[in-house]
């Protein structure tokens, strides 16, 4: 990058899994970075790395983060999984009023480039794509089965629209590019694997579901790191600021079944890969009826969900993309991993099979599967006046 020993980098959200992990890669880079989010990573931060707490939501702490900045990665977000899912209200505070704050920050405090951390789901909503490009129309909103996804979108557009303002001093514009990652992995990931971890040591993973020719993409966090790496680059002077204004799919470029991916996380912690295979309908189903539960309850018992809707299809329809774009833009050529470090990861903290399940673990499962029976009797049910 130019001047590289002399700019500076935020990233909110980087008390997060990727946000830390980006800010390493750069600060071994020898640049500046400082991170912003309302809680510290979980790591101590390395000498000369700086850590800004705050609020995205407030515009005066993101103001005040965003001044004297070279460049913005934007990566904070709100409500991709779990009950996080449904909490309709916070989603919007963060993914849309967040964005819009750093996006007027940046204008305001003349911050000339800014990345954009977005997700497969703007053009996903549940329908098969195999192969599909940056020219693929964004999802109608009204369409999206999630919050997550259309904030997502919107805020996505309102980046991409910002790129070329004029900047508060007068001496240039900015320019904005995103990055739509797939699913990310690695060691350390926090806010998937731990949860699919805990399904299987309770004894809950016993069965799979969707058709086993489906295909999905995942990206490891350190391709995902070196995406970022690369477009804040190609939003520079040196690089013809070929980036500006444009769209990345970024994945490890090798789709694969859902279920088949983590294979290897459940036998090399010595677990049975399930055998029995469900019917998407049928889990999608059992999905929407968890959430209205959630619905109901929710605010009295916050309750985390085996799955929610839009976990259901994004595990089980086909759906990956070309990275052509990234690659003739920004020269992005994702490294090959695997799970096996991932698998290193939880046996060093006591992970692995144990003998026998909790009989608690072991009631909630029989619950879920007498639950998903009774799902599938009333989905067959006639319609009361057809």
């Amino acid at each position: 990058m130019a001047n590289e020993q002399t700019e500076t980098f935020l990233i909110t959200g980087g008390g997060g899994y990727f946000g830390f992990r980006l800010a390493c890669s750069l600060h071994e880079q020898g640049l500046n970075v400082v991170l912003f989010d309302v809680r510290p990573p979980a790591h101590q931060l390395p000498d000369g790395m700086a850590f800004c707490q705050g609020d995205i939501c407030d515009y005066g702490q993101v103001e005040q983060a965003v001044h004297g900045m070279d460049c913005v990665f934007h990566s904070a977000s709100y409500g991709m999984s779990g009950r996080e899912q449904l909490n309709r209200r916070l989603i919007e505070e963060v993914n849309v009023g967040g964005t819009e704050h750093v996006l007027r920050a940046c204008v305001e405090h003349s911050v000339p480039r800014l990345v954009y951390t977005s997700t497969f789901n703007v053009v996903f909503g549940g329908q098969v794509i195999e192969e599909g490009d940056e020219s693929l129309s964004y999802l109608p909103l009204h369409l999206h089965p999630d919050h997550y996804s259309r904030t997502k979108s919107i805020a996505e557009m309102e980046v991409l629209k910002a790129n070329g303002a004029k900047l508060k001093n007068g001496t240039g514009v900015l320019r904005t590019c995103a990055l739509r990652p797939a699913g990310i992995y690695g060691p350390g990931e926090q806010r998937h694997l731990p949860r699919i971890m805990g399904y299987i040591e309770s004894g809950i993973f016993k069965f799979v579901y969707g058709d086993p020719r489906s295909l999905v993409e995942f990206v490891h966090v350190d391709n995902l790191v070196l995406a970022h790496d690369l477009a804040a680059r190609a939003l520079t002077r040196g690089q013809q600021y070929r980036a500006a204004g444009q769209p990345y799919f970024i994945s490890d470029g090798r789709p694969v079944n859902n279920f088949e991916f983590f294979r290897p996380l459940v036998e090399g912690l010595g677990y049975t890969f399930p055998r029995v295979r469900l019917p998407i309908t049928l889990i999608y189903f059992f999905a929407f009826l968890t959430e209205m539960a959630h619905h109901l309850i929710g605010r009295v018992y916050n309750f985390q969900p085996l799955l929610t809707r839009t976990e259901v299809y994004k595990t089980g329809v086909t759906h990956y993309f070309s990275m052509k774009k990234a690659q003739a833009h920004l020269g992005y050529e994702p490294r090959e991993y695997n799970l096996d470090e991932v698998v290193s990861w939880f046996r060093s903290r006591g992970h692995g099979k144990k003998q026998g399940a909790p009989p608690s673990r072991r009631l909630l499962l029989k619950t879920m599967i007498v639950a998903a029976f009774i799902a599938a009797v009333l989905s067959c049910l006639p319609v009361v006046g057809q």
